[in-house]
């Protein structure tokens, strides 16, 4: 699985050093930014937003994957677009049209991803596969970082990677949540492309050592 996608979170880094650490990331083989951003209303946790995503995009020479756990995202979209996310990733459960959704993201032109959240089953996804550019399972409860993997998901990611296959569609399946080397290969296996890893990165002696054993 060498064509495997490390999402450096930058949620598990060091907001006085964020422009440092984002540099180590990508020094460390680290492809994608992830961007996470929470609004305290869909998800418990307030995170942040717009103005940092600006400094971000200005540290950042890969692509910036921003996350967005908020309400009703559609409000925020040409926002996000604008200060320099790449893929904006919403979430199925907080939108009431969620071809709107894709549709605004691609008009100003971004790569639309759609997240669900653990409880979620991942036949919703269906009528959506060919119009998104990714899809998102979240192996965790979405709102705050460092939390262990869910081993119930693994099924679900299995169920989603065949969806596509069925559909010849060629929409990678990113995983957040609890990733580390352990929880990296399973979520591999089962038809995962793109893995978000947080503190394990960040915290590791080695980053670039960490990434390898990711990948």
């Amino acid at each position: 699985m060498e064509n495997v996608i490390i999402s450096a979170s930058v949620l598990s880094a060091d907001l006085c050093e964020l422009g440092r650490d984002i540099r180590r990331a990508e020094e460390a083989g680290c492809r994608y930014i992830h961007f996470d951003v929470m609004d305290g209303m869909f998800v418990p946790n307030i995170s942040y937003g717009i103005p940092v995503l600006e400094s971000v995009s200005k540290a950042a020479k890969g692509v910036l994957d921003v996350h967005l756990m908020i309400t009703d995202p559609i409000r925020y979209i040409k926002a996000f677009a604008k200060s320099g996310a790449d893929i904006i990733t919403f979430h199925f459960e907080a939108c009431n049209d969620v071809k709107a959704v894709i549709d605004e993201i691609h008009s100003c032109g971004k790569k639309a991803g759609i997240a669900i959240k653990p409880a979620t089953p991942a036949s919703v996804l269906g009528p959506y596969i060919e119009m998104s550019d990714m899809l998102l399972v979240m192996t965790v409860e979405p709102g705050f970082g460092g939390q262990g993997f869910n081993y119930d998901m693994l099924p679900k990611i299995a169920d989603l990677k065949k969806m596509i296959s069925e559909r010849n569609a060629d929409v990678p399946i990113q995983v957040d949540g609890g990733i580390n080397d352990v929880t990296a290969g399973l979520v591999k296996e089962a038809g995962a492309e793109i893995l978000v890893a947080g503190s394990y990165l960040f915290k590791a002696p080695d980053m670039k050592e960490a990434v390898k054993k990711l990948i």
